[in-house]
Formats: C-alpha cells, sequence, structure tokens
C-alpha cells in the first residue's frame, strides 16, 4: 500500500470519528450544515435569528460553533427554520392572506405590512418581498378583521389617495435595525450604521469634524448588490436606501447626532500629528543648520558636490607673497643679505 494511500485513509478515519472543528465557521459552510439555501440564511442573519461575529482576520463574519449547535437543537429543526425565512411576493402573499392584490398593495402602502427584502427586476420595477410568518400572524389577528374585508376607512383611503407609501421607509427601519446588530458594541460602527441611511450632505452638516467624517467612512456598512454599480438598478436601490422623507431624515440626524457623541468620548479619533519646526532662540536670531552628510567614499578625489558652487571674493583669497604688497622688494632684500 503506498504512502498516499495510507494518508487518505487516515484522514478518512479522522474525519468519520469526529475530527476537531473550528470555533467558527464560514457563512457557506454554516449553511451547508444548517440545510439552508444561501439567500435563506443571508435572510437568517439579518433578522436575528442567526448570530454572526466578525472574523478576527478580517474577509467578513463567521458563524460560532455554539451557535450552528443551538440553531440545530431547536424544536422542529429544519422546517421551523425554513418556516420562518420564508418570502413571498404580492401575488402569493394576498393569496396567503385571501385578499385581492391590489387590497394587499394598499395595506402594505399603509404601513401595515412590512416589507423584509426587495429587488429590482428587468423592467426597473421594485419588487417587494414580505415574511410569509408575518402575513400569516396579521390574518389571524382579529383586530385586522376589518382591514381585510370591506370599504377601507375614509382617513387610510384620502392617505392613498396623497401618494403615501411607507413601503421604503419601512424596509429602512428594519435595516437599519440588522445594521445595529452588525455593528455590536462598535460605537464608529453604530453611527456609521446610522449615516449610511442618510444623504452625504446630511451626514456633512450634522459631522463637522473632517476627521471624524474620514473615520466614520472606515465603519460605512457595505450596500447590498442591486445591478452593476451605476447601474438604473443599483441607482433605484440607492434611492430606496436613503431617507426622503423630512420627519425621518430629522430623526436620523438626531440619532447620528447622539451616536457621534457617544463615539467620541469612548473612541476619539485619532488626530494626524503636525511636524514641529523649532522656533529661532530669539527674536533676530538666525535658523538652526542642519549639519551636512558625510562626504561618501570617492578614491581620494574630493566629491563634487562638496565643493562650494559660490564663486570666491577677492578678500577671501589668501594673496600669494609675490603679490603681496612689498614682496618682491622684501625678497630681492633676503637675496643681497645672503650673498654679502
Amino acid at each position: 500500500m503506498s504512502g498516499n494511500t495510507v494518508t487518505y485513509q487516515t484522514a478518512l478515519a479522522a474525519e468519520r470519528s469526529g475530527p476537531t472543528r473550528d470555533a467558527a465557521v464560514a457563512p457557506s459552510r454554516a449553511a451547508r450544515e444548517l440545510g439552508l439555501k444561501r439567500s435563506e440564511f443571508d435572510l437568517a442573519v439579518r433578522l436575528g435569528r442567526i448570530r454572526t461575529v466578525p472574523h478576527d482576520g478580517g474577509g467578513g463574519r463567521r458563524v460560532p460553533r455554539d451557535e450552528i449547535d443551538r440553531v440545530r437543537a431547536a424544536d422542529g429543526f429544519p422546517e421551523g427554520l425554513r418556516a420562518g425565512v420564508r418570502t413571498v411576493g404580492t401575488t402569493e402573499g394576498a393569496a396567503l392572506m385571501d385578499v385581492t392584490k391590489a387590497r394587499f398593495t394598499r395595506l402594505a402602502r399603509l404601513g401595515l405590512l412590512v416589507p423584509v427584502r426587495f429587488y429590482v427586476n428587468r423592467y426597473r420595477a421594485v419588487v417587494w418581498l414580505y415574511l410569509a410568518e408575518e402575513l400569516r400572524r396579521f390574518t389571524a389577528d382579529e383586530r385586522n378583521a376589518a382591514l381585510l374585508e370591506g370599504r377601507t376607512p375614509a382617513a387610510l383611503r384620502d392617505q392613498l389617495g396623497e401618494g403615501l407609501d411607507l413601503r421604503p421607509r419601512n424596509w429602512r427601519g428594519r435595516h437599519l435595525g440588522f445594521l445595529l446588530r452588525q455593528a455590536a458594541d462598535g460605537p464608529w460602527a453604530r453611527a456609521a450604521a446610522v449615516a449610511s441611511l442618510l444623504d452625504p450632505a446630511e451626514v456633512s452638516d450634522v459631522v463637522t469634524d473632517p476627521c471624524e467624517r474620514s473615520h466614520l467612512r472606515r465603519f460605512w456598512p457595505a450596500p447590498a448588490a442591486h445591478g452593476s454599480p451605476g447601474s438604473p438598478a443599483a441607482q433605484l436601490a440607492e434611492e430606496i436606501a436613503t431617507a426622503a422623507d423630512r420627519d425621518e431624515i430629522d430623526w436620523l440626524r438626531s440619532d447620528l447626532a447622539d451616536a457621534v457623541e457617544a463615539a467620541r468620548r469612548r473612541c476619539p479619533v485619532p488626530r494626524p500629528v503636525p511636524h514641529a519646526v523649532p522656533a529661532p532662540a530669539g527674536p533676530g536670531a538666525a535658523p538652526r543648520e542642519t549639519a551636512a552628510p558625510p562626504p561618501r567614499a570617492t578614491g581620494g578625489r574630493v566629491p563634487r558636490e562638496t565643493e562650494s558652487r559660490e564663486p570666491h571674493r577677492a578678500e577671501d583669497r589668501k594673496p600669494r607673497e609675490a603679490e603681496q604688497p612689498g614682496g618682491l622688494i622684501s625678497l630681492f632684500g633676503r637675496l643681497w643679505r645672503r650673498d654679502s
């Protein structure tokens, strides 16, 4: 038996006998172990039904092993978990509630049915998705019976006539809850979660310090992918993810100001240290000169860069003896004294 065969059989036996399990696993592996599609797993995480933690080495989040064990040990697993993340659109949701599609849409626009997801179809229309579990609870509540049958109350009809549509706003509220859960105890991450729902001009108006705005950008949550960047679908999704109503904007601005103030107290933003320039010793003092670097080895020659580039002044040159006043007379005098 070859060495490779022995190694493979040893590894297979170790796997069957129960390998050492990682403390946390990637989302794709966690989804497989829980028997969920990746879209179902992502929605369960957004709803807070599956806990994730930041990965120490970066590269996204991980699912703790004890969290997978907790979910698997729940009653009704896995059918109950799948049922809890099942989503439906308008047509299927209306059939589930036994109402017309028009009534279903009116209830959703009034904010009585809260979407959990959305996507932009090929016709550039927004398709809202709702939790089937929530629709069943709404239908079973006797207090909602008047909304499911008969004529819609006049006050609600007037609001619809004025163009009321709370579906984007309700989705943003749900999305903010997810972002805050992901931010956990990170003060700047929590502030960035709130800021991500505001127009950049609103953020700059609240966070006036450029250093703090730059630091806030480090924790900016990644937007959900809806088409390629810059495409009409991506632009429409960005509009949905940005607060539009004045009262909602004011509420988010107030929350952002509070979150930034709390972040300042807990984790002040590091500031760049300016380079210190030594001040002169006194009025009129010349600046201190720095020492010149030692000359390079040049084989005995003086490097060109060490020679002065300034022209020599006449008074700085030491005149030769013959050029000094009376130099020739002194020379002849010494010669005459030596011969005499």
